[in-house]
């Protein structure tokens, strides 16, 4: 058993769980993120670099995470958060009104995971 910050006790086998979903995040995230990020040619606009940077931002604090799995826990919190935002106002309408279009639908591929494994891993109680 570990000790948390929080005052808990875990399973060793749960930090290793955390820690591999930080990896898998990150990688993952990763993998999409940093070849839109590395070689860009000319400016961003405004919310292409806002997404960029805050996907790029993730990524990193995730792989941090393997490392710090317990102290990174909120991490893991704010991406089930922004994902459970996600869906019902960009994903919802547009699959009830049989108009997604391929960005949504191969977004919410990506997205939807998060929303269902992220508090499955969580040791929250």
């Amino acid at each position: 058993m570990v000790q948390t910050p929080f005052g808990a006790e875990l399973l060793r086998y749960r930090l290793y769980v955390l820690g591999a979903a930080y990896l898998v995040l990150g990688l993952a995230q990763g993998l999409r993120t940093w070849p839109a990020i590395l070689p860009h040619a000319r400016p961003w606009n405004f919310w292409h670099g806002v997404g960029a940077s805050f996907f790029g931002a993730l990524t990193l604090l995730c792989l941090l995470g393997v490392r710090y799995p317990v102290r990174m826990m909120p991490l893991l919190i704010f991406e089930s958060l922004w994902k459970r935002i996600w869906v019902p106002p960009a994903w919802l309408p547009r699959y009830l009104g049989h108009t997604l279009g391929p960005d949504i639908a191969n977004s919410f591929a990506g997205i939807f995971p998060g929303v269902v494994i992220v508090p499955l891993v969580l040791p929250l109680g």
